[in-house]
């Protein structure tokens, strides 16, 4: 009983999908889905279908190359050279991040031969489309899964609320993380601008209705493809729909990029 004499009961039902809603966030990353991902035919029956083709894998905020260690794997079964962003925590001002990954992106162009298959999550997908927008002549095809392109701080749950910490710590003096231009000044300003130019590399936005952390429509970029998977945000890179999904667009791009190399 309430002190006012009510009951408990109608609170139940919230709390229970409060903490529904958390399992379903907290699960991918404690490990679970990975195993339906490694039984099912879209990693058994992995074919060659990179030929020796780059593939850069950017995480989301907060995430690690580590974090994103299946997504490469599953890139190397299907042929492809597959690389870390080595953006330790996606913290930190766009523009410098962007010019790191910039680099990054570069650098294993050269290694291996030609323009790289660049996929983001998250936050991972916002500096992936601007590195692509900024260097087309090093992208062969442009992924995001989960990135809010079009309207990105369209925020829900955890992230918005992670979102208005990390300005606050960074101007208590904690190195490396996002301050308040980034989310709302002069940097925020460009960063939106150049998100809204016109793609001259083929690319295509995974969203999902039960993301969970942005808004599925901030997904849909006008400029890309976009495919609606069933996935929670941090689910997806363990989610087989997404990665089946990814199978023909990734097919065509090399098939392309391959044809160019014979023909050269």
């Amino acid at each position: 009983m309430t002190a006012d004499g009510g009951t408990f009961l109608p609170v139940l039902p919230r709390l229970q999908m409060t903490v529904h809603n958390w399992w379903r966030m907290a699960a991918p990353v404690a490990g679970v889905g990975r195993r339906a991902l490694l039984q099912h035919p879209v990693w058994r029956d992995a074919r060659d279908i990179g030929h020796g083709t780059g593939a850069v894998v950017v995480p989301g905020l907060g995430g690690v190359d580590a974090s994103m260690t299946l997504m490469r794997r599953w890139l190397e079964r299907w042929g492809y050279r597959a690389a870390g962003s080595g953006l330790a925590g996606v913290f930190g001002c766009t523009t410098e991040l962007v010019g790191r990954l910039e680099a990054v992106v570069a650098a294993h162009a050269s290694a291996t031969g030609g323009p790289v298959v660049l996929l983001g999550h998250s936050r991972g997908g916002q500096l992936s489309r601007l590195v692509a927008a900024r260097r087309p002549d090093l992208v062969q095809g442009l992924v995001m899964f989960g990135s809010p392109v079009v309207a990105p701080l369209q925020l829900s749950g955890l992230a918005a609320r992670l979102a208005g910490w990390l300005p606050r710590a960074a101007a208590w003096g904690l190195p490396g993380l996002l301050d308040a231009d980034c989310l709302s000044g002069a940097c925020y300003d460009t960063a939106v601008a150049s998100l809204a130019q016109p793609l001259a590399v083929p690319a295509i936005s995974l969203y999902s209705k039960t993301d969970g952390v942005v808004d599925w429509r901030s997904s849909r970029d006008p400029h890309a493809e976009y495919v609606e998977v069933r996935s929670t945000h941090t689910g997806m890179g363990k989610d087989p729909d997404l990665y089946t999904a990814l199978v023909p667009w990734l097919t065509a791009w090399t098939s392309d990029q391959v044809g160019r190399r014979a023909n050269a």
